[in-house]
């Protein structure tokens, strides 16, 4: 060869940026038989710990063999393969990596494959890359030959013939001089052998005029990296030249992307994201871009895989993104948000069905597939004055969620296969987010959904309290969370009001919030104090914990959750609490003042902080009092004290004669402006009082001739209240209840009757043991009371009382009673 048919000219251009892609060569099998110290910098292993071992030892654990071998089979099929892929360093963590696999022939036939990889994260750090990273980025051609120690040629790929024409049958074999002109076979020559010596990588730039492009001058770059066998000696040389012409547009390209990276998926909104792919792609790459995504994803819902490649009609697709350089020029049939009809047989529908991008470098619109199908479509390209196009599906996994459109109007330039290989990497960005937001939305979705079913859809506060409440659950950077509120009613005529908040967000908290609810209601219904139930409930999270630890974490998961539980009597207008480690309520008095109640704080449950027992605060509160619990959400804000937060809520609850409804809806405009990142939960509960005459109690002797006397007082205060119907389930209920109490407490008893929504019948006794229902036999003569007080009664039961226990049971009141 001669220097007139090759016209190669070596120059001492300043040396680029040493490349910092990872070289290693595999062979067919898939074992490695060559590596670089770049391979070993970039993953941490060294050669002797890869060369004769497979490559899979370089994949994470979730890459198994069965998917390596259909990629092995993909790369086959196609001769090679370029895209991203996930590495496993040394040290166990995983590297997100531009991958790039290129097919290697010998002289015997053979084939291997050398393997090309580059730290994502290098590649978006904004800095200038080097000519191989540029050209693994830009997925431009090239070309690659392995020389032996020796400086000849052992194998190459099919790129290199169209840097310098030679055919590849004519290179092996032979050295530097054979393919090159004495002076830059020399030069390279040394640059070679130094390699070999050192293990280092080095670039050499130079002119050419290749035989396709005779005319016009070509800068290539031709780095250099020493292949190590087993022992770390060197194997080899090999020289991967890159056409560096376009280096200023290689680095346009790298710009690109690393404004992709910080422009594209700034939230979780798909409908945002498909936007932002427009607007970046506007004036960098195209006069016009439009971004369509399948009609269910804007909604949170992803395409099945038998949808996205069925062919018997077009998917609707809704437009989330619309950019231009004059978008009076491109007149749109349909504007954002709205929905498309993509005629079936457009190159449209066909990349939506076949998951492969569509480049028309010049837009014949009087031919070609636009003819005959699409008129209005046809007439709009044609009017835009749009020439050149590209269609480009949005992939995730294994679905096509969309597609972006790319076109050219006022630059004369027509898209060629670079800028369709950019503008798929810049979608391939937008998928991953669209694919994150995505599953956000699924799991989002599914917590709502969760938090929804499990939260009380009606709360009632009997004729103890009238309750008002709002829940907002986080923003969508955050997710929701696990607050929880409930108002139970309890005998008596009392009402329990609860408020909690599991640590944490997402479909976890969710659950675990669920299961607290429960859990508290569990408890609830046996009439425990605050403080005791707070330790319950301290005991159940504990638990929860244990059953759900790893044995194989060092560091298990810990659930914690704060709650405050209260307990308030219309009767006697007195309000029991506690808490662990909520926030206290405020109380509202009926002139609009507005105080927090002095009470212990306690530790959150379940972290094992519990060492002192729960406190219980008793309050007496004045008919009409308004009662706030609220989770940390609502007070809390990125850059304000707490103080700030409670402040702002007091102003909003302290308006006297507003309706409980008015005062939850200024609490939520007192929240800042900015999203909260923690769920907003508010529950207002105004007391009401039972009137006296609504209430009658006896203190009866401990005596068993008081029965009938019991009996008697309550049958005649029945008839008072206008409940004549029942006077005798009442007495039969008395009766069983005074007898018990009479026989098994230890002294003097009381008998109570309270006519709320319901007629509750109260016996207290000193006896602290809880009464439990036997199961007589046929002769026994006794057992039989409560049995037969379940029988009359809606509900019954039994509470702690400071000096005993009371025992209670239900009757529902008569349709004609005016009850409260």
């Amino acid at each position: 060869m001669t220097n007139s048919d090759h016209s190669l000219l070596t120059e001492p251009v300043s040396p680029p940026e040493v490349p910092d892609a990872a070289i290693a060569m595999i062979d067919d099998e898939g074992i490695v038989v060559g590596w670089t110290h770049a391979a070993q910098q970039l993953v941490g292993y060294a050669a002797g710990e890869v060369v004769g071992r497979s490559a899979a030892h370089v994949l994470p654990p979730s890459e198994d063999a069965r998917r390596a071998s259909v990629f092995s089979e993909q790369c086959r099929a196609q001769g090679g393969w370029s895209g991203t892929a996930a590495i496993r360093h040394r040290d166990g963590h995983t590297l997100s990596m531009t991958l790039r696999v290129s097919l290697l022939r010998g002289q015997d036939a053979g084939t291997r494959w050398l393997v090309s990889v580059t730290d994502i994260g290098s590649l978006s750090s904004g800095a200038t890359g080097g000519p191989v990273r540029e050209s693994l980025l830009a997925r431009a051609p090239i070309g690659i030959v392995v020389y032996d120690p020796q400086l000849r040629c052992v194998w190459a790929n099919d790129a290199m013939e169209r840097h310098d024409g030679i055919p590849r049958h004519r290179r092996f074999g032979c050295g530097l001089k054979d393919s090159l002109p004495a002076v830059e076979a020399e030069a390279l020559k040394i640059v070679m052998r130094q390699v070999l010596e050192s293990g280092s990588t080095t670039v050499h730039e130079y002119r050419a005029w290749p035989p396709a492009d005779r005319p016009r001058e070509h800068a290539y770059a031709a780095s250099f990296f020493c292949l190590q066998n087993a022992d770390g000696a060197p194997l080899g040389v090999c020289a991967m030249t890159v056409d560096v012409t376009g280096n200023r547009r290689a680095r346009e390209r790298l710009a690109i992307l690393s404004e992709a990276s910080t422009h594209i998926g700034s939230t979780l909104d798909v409908m945002r994201t498909g936007q932002e792919l427009a607007d970046l792609a506007v004036p960098l790459l195209a006069d016009h871009a439009l971004v369509d995504l399948v009609e269910s994803v804007p909604f949170g819902v992803e395409p099945s895989a038998r949808t996205c490649t069925s062919s018997d009609r077009a998917q609707l697709l809704r437009r989330a993104g619309v950019a231009s350089v004059d978008l009076g020029v491109l007149e749109l049939p349909w504007v954002r948000e709205e929905v498309v009809h993509a005629h079936p047989d457009s190159p449209f529908s066909a990349a939506m069905r076949t998951g492969r991008s569509y480049l028309e470098p010049v837009v014949d619109t009087h031919s070609g597939p636009w003819v005959g199908h699409d008129p209005v479509r046809v007439r709009k390209v044609r009017d835009s004055g749009v020439h050149s196009l590209m269609v480009v599906p949005i992939r995730a996994r294994s679905c096509v969620l969309g597609l972006a459109l790319f076109g050219r109007s006022l630059e004369q330039t027509p898209f060629q296969e670079d800028d369709l290989l950019l503008a798929e990497e810049l979608v391939t960005r937008a998928a991953l987010c669209l694919d994150n937001a995505l599953q956000y939305a699924r799991e989002r979705t599914a917590a709502l959904t969760l938090q929804r079913d499990l939260l009380p859809h009606r709360v009632q506060g009997g004729a103890a309290v009238e309750v008002a409440s709002r829940y907002v659950p986080a923003d969508a950077d955050h997710g929701v969370g696990g607050d929880w509120f409930d108002v139970i009613e309890l005998s008596g005529a009392r009402v329990a009001l609860v408020v909690g908040d599991v640590v944490g967000h997402g479909i976890n908290a969710a659950a675990t919030m669920g299961r607290l609810r429960t859990a508290v209601r569990t408890l609830a219904d046996l009439d425990l104090p605050p403080d005791e139930l707070l330790a319950h409930l301290d005991d159940t999270v504990r638990r929860l914990n244990d059953e759900d630890a790893d044995v194989s974490d060092p560091v298990p998961a810990v659930v914690g959750a704060t709650c405050l539980y209260a307990v308030y009597d219309p009767v006697t207008q007195r309000c029991t609490m506690a808490r662990a480690g909520h926030p206290p309520p405020l109380i509202v008095d009926a002139q609009g003042s507005v105080t927090a109640p002095d009470l212990p704080t306690g530790a959150p449950l379940g972290l094992g902080l519990g060492l002192v027992p729960f406190e219980s605060v008793e309050l007496e509160l004045a008919e009409g009092s308004v009662l706030a619990f609220y989770s940390d959400g609502l007070v809390e804000s990125r850059g304000e004290d707490i103080d700030v937060g409670l402040q702002c809520l007091a102003t909003a609850l302290a308006k006297p004669g507003a309706s409980l409804e008015e005062l939850c809806s200024r609490a939520m405009k007192s929240l800042p402006a900015q999203a909260s990142a923690d769920d907003v939960t508010l529950l207002l509960a105004r007391t009401r009082a039972l009137q006296p005459t609504h209430v009658a109690s006896w203190d009866l002797p401990h005596e068993l001739v008081t029965v009938p006397t019991a009996r008697h007082l309550a049958a005649r205060q029945l008839r008072q209240w206008g409940l004549e119907p029942l006077v005798t389930p009442v007495q039969s209920i008395v009766g069983e209840l005074v007898t018990n109490a009479i026989r098994h407490g230890g002294g003097p008893s009381r008998l109570r009757l309270i006519q709320h929504r319901v007629l509750t019948c109260e016996v207290t006794d000193t006896n602290t043991s809880q009464p439990r229902p036997r199961h007589p036999r046929v002769l026994d003569e006794h057992g039989r009371g409560l049995y037969m007080v379940a029988r009359m009664s809606r509900r019954w039961g039994s509470r702690s009382a400071a000096d005993g226990k009371v025992v209670w049971a239900e009757q529902d009141l008569p349709s004609t009673a005016g009850a409260l």
